[in-house]
Order: C-alpha cells, then sequence, then structure tokens
C-alpha cells in the first residue's frame, strides 16, 4: 500500500505532541553525515530532528540512533528511539521501523509513548500489504500488531483507526481465500474449494465476501452430491443477505439441480 503524505504528517504530529519538548526549536548543529564525532545530546538530537524537518529521512534516523547510541542512559534517548522508527517508517524502511519501534517498547514497555510505538509497527506493516495474489504473511502479521492495539490501548484514538484497519484486513484476508477457492474450483477440487470457502463463512462473516463463500459453498456441495448440505447453505444465503445478487444466483441453481428441496 502506498504510504499517503496525510498519513506521514498525522503521524509526525502525534510524534512531536507527545514528545514536545524534544520537537522544540534550536539552531541545527549542520551535521551532514553519521561518522562518528563525539557531540552533546542536545546538539545531536537538534540536527537529527532538523534532517528529519527537511525530509532527510534515512540521515535523519540515523542521527536519532546516534542520540542513543552516544547518549544512552539520557532522557534524550527516549526520544530519540521513537523519533528513529518514525523517519524509517517515513522513509518506508518499515523493517527498521519495525525494529526501532520494538527497542523502544522492551526498554520502555509502560511509558506513555507505547500506544504510539505499537502504532508504528502496525502501521509498518500495514503499509507493506500486497494485493491477494501474493502471499498475506505481511497481512496477518498486520492483523496480529493492529489486534494488539485494541487490545491494550482500547481508548485511545489508535485503537480507533486499528479498529477501521481490521475490518479492511479481514476483508482483505478473505479475498485471498476466495482466490483460492475458486481456483480450486476451476481446476475441479470441490473438497479443497469447499474447505476454503467455509474459512470465509466461519473466519470472516462480516466481510463483503461472505454472500459469495455462501454460494460457492451451494455450487461445491452439489458438485460434491450433497444437495442437503447446497439447500442449508442456500437456506443461510437467504436469510442473511435476501435480494443479494448471490442469493438470486443461489436459488436459481437449486431450481436448476434441486427443484424439489427449494424452498424446503
Amino acid at each position: 500500500m502506498t504510504v499517503k503524505l496525510s498519513i506521514r504528517s498525522a503521524l509526525l504530529g502525534a510524534a512531536c505532541a507527545t514528545m514536545l519538548t524534544g520537537c522544540g526549536g534550536g539552531p541545527d548543529t549542520g551535521a551532514t553525515d553519521l561518522a562518528y564525532v563525539a557531540r552533546d545530546v542536545e546538539s545531536l538530537y537538534t540536527a537529527a530532528r532538523s534532517r528529519l524537518e527537511r525530509g532527510d529521512l534515512k540521515l535523519a534516523a540515523g542521527l536519532f540512533d546516534e542520540v542513543e547510541r552516544q547518549h544512552p542512559y539520557s532522557p534524550w534517548a527516549r526520544r530519540a528511539q521513537l523519533m528513529s522508527a518514525f523517519s524509517y517508517y517515513a522513509a518506508r524502511d518499515y523493517t527498521k521501523a519495525i525494529q526501532s519501534a520494538s527497542r523502544f517498547l522492551s526498554i520502555h514497555p509502560g511509558n506513555r509513548d507505547a500506544p504510539y510505538a505499537y502504532y508504528l509497527i502496525a502501521m509498518s506493516y500495514y503499509e507493506q500489504i500486497s494485493d491477494i495474489e501474493r502471499d498475506q504473511a505481511i497481512t496477518e502479521r498486520a492483523l496480529q500488531a493492529m489486534n494488539e492495539i485494541v487490545r491494550r490501548f482500547p481508548e485511545s484514538a489508535y485503537a480507533d483507526d486499528a479498529r477501521l484497519k481490521i475490518d479492511l484486513l479481514n476483508d482483505h484476508l478473505a479475498g485471498k481465500e476466495m482466490e483460492i477457492g475458486r481456483f480450486y474450483q476451476r481446476t475441479g477440487q470441490w473438497l479443497a474449494s469447499q474447505l476454503r470457502f467455509q474459512n470465509v463463512v466461519e473466519d470472516y462473516q462480516t466481510t463483503s465476501h461472505t454472500p459469495e463463500a455462501l454460494y460457492r459453498l451451494t455450487e461445491s456441495s452439489l458438485a460434491l452430491g450433497i444437495p442437503e448440505e447446497a439447500q442449508r447453505y442456500s437456506a443461510v444465503l437467504g436469510a442473511n443477505y435476501p435480494g443479494n445478487e448471490w442469493y438470486e444466483k443461489a436459488f436459481e441453481l437449486m431450481q436448476e439441480h434441486a427443484p424439489a428441496r427449494v424452498g424446503g
């Protein structure tokens, strides 16, 4: 998924809001590289923040990392860890963003900025989601990370956004199951297709794919020679999605293949 500028701006705003003292003004040190030079913590942090504001994202991340390396016990190190994670996220280096945010949480698990760190991790997975034709391991990780935010911080603004994305992620995963199920149908692997469509109905029943999954289960059941099951799936489809195009197709299918059971 493409990272929208508005998302990045919102994340930067959140980071600065929760770490206001670290995002304040100050002169740029003019640091232009990451060669080791011992510097005071405020100069390092200010240089990193200045690079971030200019859009030099990876350099900013490196300088924030340098704050922690040179001054690990300073209060600035905590702020720098989180700003490093954001800088990597904004640079679309999601692996390093996850590593930095995870490191922050391992050292400061109860910190007030922990919800933001969890959100950065979740968004770093979310932005890597590919289309449903590819492996969905990243989608699964994004879903786990979003659920973790809701579980840990249910009243936070991050949880509100996570809930919306959980719905999208479930729909995405259901779409993958549907794609595989349809492939199995096309190749005559009816039992395998049945299992995929059942996954959608049982695990992703609130998604937009459920009506089609019930229709496909009706089809597969008829192909497997179990019209009673086909009738049951068709009835569930009609009860929950009356007037839906997939129910109309299922009704026609049952009339054609099991007329004695239609409406029974």
